[in-house]
């Protein structure tokens, strides 16, 4: 009992702890022995049945099938009943034997009873040991949680000593600024009292005190105590430094009156300096104006005196002859009458005029002012020209004049709205301030120049070239003040004046042009002298004329224009069919308008284009007068052939051939005729031709014969005419063809 009392301390003791293996199956077998100490004493032997146990009132009978089938399907019980043993003996057996292994087991454990005990001391010594570690750890935690809390009380002082330092951070920025904006630097009023304004150190510190003075300006709106300490130095320093400021420009200014100065060197000089013009707009504005208006006085004076000087010494190198009224296309040709007339009044010595109305109308080189190399060209120099005994057609100098005006007037353009910071209809009242005066000059002596030219080529190039510098200054790009400036940019500030110059010479062309229209509708052909059947001198006149207008007016067309050369075409081809009727013979007057179409035409060719209305209106004249003109010809030694063959073929078109089978002896005489004439007849058309055309390729309409001879062959080769004789004398045409060809010209 003691043994088992021992045993159930040991197994009591020992739950809840973690053992191992063996005290698992100790429990095990202490429990059994107290049981088996249980069953001697009470002396009655207890049989186990479990499941096989049938007297138990919970038993339920309708499970008792399935156990029984459930435990015959065990292998021992098949063995068993397989062999016949009695099952309770059986029972018995295994009994005896499960009691001799408790008590087998039983001496075991009591034999380790020390080892147990042992094992016992060692769970009460780390139950000890975790005891005191549990209070450590205890200690710990409650040190942690107060650790903690410091931590949280850090973190806050720390996020509001952060705001306090961001918060002293802005305010000392705004501090600082507002101190160093206030605070005026001895270094500052040293270099503005002392150093010179062109050193760019006085520059650098009128930047910083014209910023100190807005600041000073700001700071007094938002009433500010401390502006009061720095305001009198301040205003001190922008006097002294307005003061040298005016004395500077001034001095600029002044300059640009020296005789044979270049004014653009102290311009450009100037624009170095342009933030001086803007300090004095920004604090001192009368000061400003005072340098603008003496600026505007000294510019305007420069550029009048200089254009005007200019202008006259150009007008020293243009031609002395010039057209005058009496110069019209339609007026007769006096050359020679003008030199014998002058020579009679100025002496026999003297040197006559040499002006010939030819030369008014015809370009010649003078169309070169307007191409991109003579245009953009330098100008004349008026001394140069003289000393080389020069002279220019007055276009060239116009070309000069407004070339010179052109540069110089953007340029000055450039030089307004860069340094006095002025920009659209302000930059054109300041421009017109200074060039006002000498564009009025200008268009004052256009309006004379042109109410007494009648020289219309050069008022229509001083047309185009307005139309081409109007062009320039809208998209070319105009030469640098400095480095700021490279952009192209459309200068606006000529556009009125290049519109009043046109308003001067538009019509003053107009009226030429129409001028010249009418003299050739009132010509009177019996007054122009001998008739010739060579190109007459009005309508070279003409030709020459209008090929020159075509050719400058294909650049910028003008309908105007365009209408007044249709009206002027039209009173040409009438004045060549009025001289062609002067001619007594349809020969000469034909021979008359083929020369005229033709030298009309080719000058026309060489300059304007080829599907010009004027050069298709003339081919189809000189192609109708010139199919004429063969007819001509040709009808008097061949005229009977001709009209021979003209009548077969409207026939045979008809198929009435026939009817001309009675006509053999009208047919041998034509064959016979042309055999014995024909070479000496060609020979005397080509004669005939060369002599009277001027362009040796209008005699080539004599091949035409070739064809009407193949013709004639044609016809004589039908069915009607096959057995007639005189075929054996028609000439070879091939052989024709070799002769006619002889007589071609080679040009």
């Amino acid at each position: 009992m003691a043994l088992a009392a021992m045993a159930e301390t040991v197994v009591t003791e020992s739950v809840g702890s973690d053992v191992n293996t063996a005290v698992n199956s100790t429990t095990t077998a202490m429990a059994y022995l107290q049981d088996e100490i249980k069953h001697d004493s009470e002396q009655v032997p207890a049989l186990k049945l479990g499941d096989l146990d049938i007297t138990t009132d919970e038993f339920i009978l309708d499970e008792v099938d399935i156990h029984i089938q459930a435990n015959l399907e065990d292998d021992l019980v098949k063995e068993a009943l397989k062999t016949g043993v009695d099952l309770r003996q059986y029972s018995k057996q295994v009994e005896t034997e499960l009691q001799r292994i408790e008590q087998a087991s039983i001496k075991d454990y009591i034999k380790e009873s020390q080892n147990i005990a042992s094992l016992h001391n060692q769970i009460t010594a780390c139950d000890s040991i975790l005891e005191r570690m549990e209070g450590m750890l205890s200690g710990f935690q409650s040190d942690l949680s107060s650790i903690s809390s410091e931590i949280h009380t850090l973190q806050q002082q720390s996020v509001s000593m952060n705001v306090r330092l961001k918060n002293r951070q802005a305010v000392r920025s705004h501090l600082s600024q507002l101190v160093d904006e206030l605070v005026v630097p001895g270094a500052m009023i040293s270099v503005i009292l002392e150093s010179p304004v062109t050193e760019q150190e006085f520059l650098e510190q009128l930047h910083e005190l014209n910023n100190k003075i807005n600041f000073a300006k700001e700071l007094s709106f938002r009433e500010t105590l401390a502006c009061s300490d720095i305001q009198d130095t301040v205003d001190r320093l922008k006097i002294k430094a307005v003061t040298k400021i005016r004395e500077f420009i001034l001095q600029k200014i002044y300059s640009f009156r020296k005789p044979m100065t270049n004014y653009q060197i102290p311009q450009n000089t100037l624009l170095k300096y342009r933030f001086f013009y803007q300090f004095l707009l920004a604090n001192e504005r009368q000061v400003a104006k005072e340098v603008r208006d003496e600026y505007v006085d000294t510019m305007s004076k420069i550029y009048y005196s200089y254009f005007k000087s200019y202008s006259g010494r150009l007008l020293k190198v243009q031609y002395e002859e010039v057209a005058d009224k009496d110069d019209l296309m339609g007026v007769e040709d006096t050359a020679k009458k003008d030199i014998l007339y002058q020579s009679e009044r100025a002496g026999f010595f003297s040197k006559p005029s040499l002006k010939s109305r030819n030369t008014i109308f015809t370009v010649g080189q003078r169309g070169a002012v307007l191409s991109p190399a003579e245009l953009e060209g330098p100008i004349l120099i008026p001394h140069t020209a003289q000393r080389g005994d020069c002279r220019y057609p007055y276009e060239t100098l116009f070309r000069s004049q407004h070339y010179a005006l052109l540069d110089n007037g953007c340029r000055e353009y450039l030089f307004l709205c860069d340094f006095f910071m002025v920009a659209g209809n302000s930059a054109l009242d300041l421009f017109n301030c200074i060039m006002g005066k000498t564009l009025s000059m200008f268009l004052k002596s256009m309006s004379t120049y042109v109410s007494d030219c009648y020289d219309s080529i050069a008022v229509f190039l001083c047309i185009h070239i307005i139309l081409r510098f109007r062009a320039i200054t809208a998209k070319r790009n105009i030469p640098a003040l400095d480095k700021a400036i490279t952009a192209k940019r459309n200068i606006p500030a000529l556009d009125k004046y290049w519109e009043a110059v046109l308003e001067l010479l538009w019509p003053r062309f107009e009226l030429i042009l129409e001028m010249n229209i009418q003299s050739i509708r009132n010509t009177d052909p019996q007054k122009l002298g001998l008739l010739d059947t060579r190109p007459h001198y009005i309508t070279r006149r003409y030709a020459e004329f209008s090929s020159a207008i075509v050719s400058i007016n294909q650049t910028f067309p003008n309908q105007r224009t365009n209408t007044l050369l249709g009206q002027l075409q039209v009173e040409v081809e009438n004045f060549v069919l009025k001289m062609a009727a002067e001619f007594p013979s349809r020969k000469d007057q034909l021979i008359f308008l083929i020369n005229n179409y033709d030298m009309m035409l080719s000058v026309l060719m060489e300059r304007a284009a080829d599907d010009s209305k004027e050069v298709e209106g003339f081919q189809q004249l000189l192609l109708a007068r010139t199919q004429e003109f063969i007819e001509e010809i040709l009808s008097s030694p061949f005229g009977g052939m001709i009209a021979f063959v003209k009548e077969s073929e409207a026939l045979m078109e008809k198929g009435q051939l026939d009817r001309l089978k009675n006509d053999e002896a009208r047919i041998t005489q034509l064959v016979q005729g042309f055999s014995s004439s024909w070479k000496q007849s060609v020979e005397a058309l080509s004669q005939d031709v060369m002599r009277s055309f001027t362009n040796f390729k209008n005699g080539t309409g004599i091949i035409q014969l070739i064809q009407y001879y193949h013709g004639f062959h044609k016809v004589l080769s039908q069915p009607a005419f096959r057995s007639l004789a005189v075929r054996s004398e028609l000439i070879n045409l091939h052989h024709l063809m070799v002769e006619v060809k002889k007589h071609k010209p080679n040009f």
